[in-house]
């Protein structure tokens, strides 16, 4: 499993979402993370000059125009709004540079090149002007109005008074750590060496732990609350684990029952060596019949999948593949399509602005999770998909029929690496994650005790011995980027993905049936209405109960796993 991670975009302050774990997530507050970015200074010009090449002149957006005295004060803030989400797209293209084609001599040059566009958009976004005008405009509308306008002023409200509370001293120094400490984390990864990582991830975390402070938390949270809003508003380490500590007990008991069963699904097909190239061309082709549009994106390999880009029609996706795992790297690649097709389905008119902008990572995340795991690892899909193997393999795949594609790809087995894990272990992953950064925030764990830490849970949740940091704690980008908070909305995504697939399910006859047929476009036209539209209109929680018609629960998710596994080992 992949995400739209470090590389993943993040929003800016502003609005414009990036995405990337790593296309670097830019938030107020400028940590690395691919998703987004914020952004601030204060204008002392009246006129701005914005060069697009002619072939795309008719989608500039409507109002990015240039601020003058006759405009009006949401006109103004929108001005703002939209250059800020200039240098977020800015630093989205640089991000994603530095993950696929960077060379790595330049990686020095590169974490100024970052923190100069974090701090130029900190600046913008904290500053005194944007502030007055956020109040004037306050003033002249109704701020609870169900509107693009009152989303957009509500959302500027959130992300300037979290900016102010940032010196943009701290905001440089977040973006050049974290551009550095992925390329230490890089080369620590690749020789199995923690040692070389420590000092910049106790960096990192005393950052953070700066960050925090200077955000503050809510009486009776923990610094971790304060980061993790960047991610999930409203999301606190307290609220997580109340939610994950009965999900994790059901899981148990069904991971528990799969263990136990004497039925297994085969795993012929990735057992079976295929050329990188013929997986890039298969993936490829199966994104694009998905509905991913390659005229407005492409499609790379990096170490670590990510999707990123500067804005709904320049998104930049990665993916990776193993030679004989074949389910793995469509599966990485699907993921990435889901979160590129979110990005391409945010209306190019609010680019720049919060409406401009996804919701949040978990929403985000049920998206990918959905066009991978919903659609991508089911039997009517492998029954359209299946024939289409041959044609990239040649006689290497005879014999591998739509069900034994499908047991390829639903194969449950505890392993070490997160992004490769199966659906009823994945969860456990993030768990593991989560409870390992809160004890960092807190100081219970020392940076240098993470390696045996991270072992130990994964003993106790997995029953797994991990034989090396590389294949222990090493395996994520995420902290390197300053991405702590962030791992929680993986889970997150899992649980909306399940609950908003019971809707659109609801809502298509014939839907899953549909997919053997090689028909996708119901679904991601139903997604595209009902969700990618809205960017920021409404918080996640309020998404999801419009959409679905309940408060997010974790029974849709529990009771999708628990019917595919228990049919598929005969339990």
């Amino acid at each position: 499993m992949t995400e739209f991670g470090p590389s993943k975009s993040s929003r800016s302050p502003f609005g414009s979402r990036r995405r990337g774990f790593f296309t670097a997530i830019i938030r107020p507050g400028g940590g690395a993370l691919r998703v987004g970015r914020d952004f601030g200074r204060s204008l002392d010009y009246d006129v701005r000059l914005f060069i697009f090449p002619t072939n795309v002149a008719t989608r500039v957006p409507k109002t990015m125009t240039t601020k003058t005295a006759t405009s009006t004060t949401y006109d103004q803030l929108a001005a703002i709004s939209r250059e800020a989400g200039l240098l977020g797209s800015i630093n989205g293209l640089l991000g994603w540079d530095q993950e696929t084609t960077m060379p790595e001599g330049g990686a020095v040059y590169r974490a100024h090149q970052l923190s100069l566009v974090a701090r130029l958009s900190h600046e913008r976004m904290a500053s005194i002007e944007t502030g007055q005008l956020i109040t004037a405009c306050e003033g002249e509308m109704d701020v609870s109005a169900d509107t693009v306008e009152a989303a957009n002023l509500r959302a500027w409200r959130h992300d300037h008074d979290r900016a102010v509370r940032l010196p943009a001293s701290l905001v440089e120094e977040l973006a050049a750590t974290a551009s550095t400490a992925q390329h230490e984390w890089a080369d620590a990864r690749k020789n199995n060496d923690f040692k070389r990582f420590l000092p910049w991830l106790q960096k990192t975390i005393d950052l953070s732990r700066r960050k925090a402070e200077c955000y503050g938390w809510a009486e009776g949270g923990e610094p971790w609350d304060a980061l993790a809003e960047d991610y999930e508003a409203g999301c606190t380490a307290a609220g997580v684990a109340t939610v994950f500590g009965p999900l994790r007990d059901r899981l148990k008991v069904l991971l528990d029952e799969i263990m136990g069963a004497s039925q297994r699904p085969s795993g012929r097909l990735d057992s079976i060596e295929l050329p990188i190239d013929a997986q890039m061309s298969f993936s490829r082709e199966i994104a694009a019949e998905i509905g991913f549009d390659f005229g407005r994106g492409r499609l790379d390999r990096s170490t670590h999948p990510f999707c990123g880009g500067s804005h709904c029609d320049d998104v930049r996706m990665t993916t990776r593949f193993h030679g004989a795992m074949l389910s793995d790297g469509l599966s990485s690649t699907m993921h990435e399509a889901g979160h590129g097709m979110y990005e391409q389905g945010i209306p190019f008119e609010h680019i720049g602005t919060p409406c401009g902008s996804s919701v949040s990572l978990g929403i985000h995340e049920s998206q990918s999770r959905m066009w991978e795991n919903q659609v991508g690892r089911s039997e009517s899909f492998w029954r359209w998909c299946a024939p289409r193997l041959s044609g990239h393999f040649g006689a290497a795949v005879e014999g591998i029929d739509a069900r034994a594609a499908y047991e390829s790809s639903n194969r449950v087995a505890p392993g070490y690496i997160r992004v490769e894990a199966d659906e009823a272990t994945y969860n456990m992953h993030v768990m593991i994650r989560f409870e390992l950064e809160r004890a960092l925030m807190t100081g219970d764990l020392a940076p240098a005790d993470v390696p045996a830490a991270w072992n130990e849970r994964y003993r106790d949740y997995l029953g797994l011995e991990v034989p090396d940091d590389r294949r222990g704690c090493l395996q994520d980008i995420h902290w390197s980027m300053g991405a702590l908070g962030y791992f929680p909305t993986y889970t997150l995504g899992n649980l909306y993905c399940a609950q908003l697939f019971d809707a659109a399910r609801e809502a298509i006859p014939g839907l899953e049936e549909g997919f053997a047929e090689g028909r996708f476009s119901p679904l991601l036209d139903w997604l595209r209405e009902n969700i990618h539209r809205h960017g920021r209109r409404y918080s996640a929680a309020e998404l999801c109960e419009r959409v679905t018609g309940k408060p997010l629960s974790a029974d849709p998710l529990m009771h999708y796993l628990e019917t595919k596994f228990r049919a598929l080992h005969g339990i």
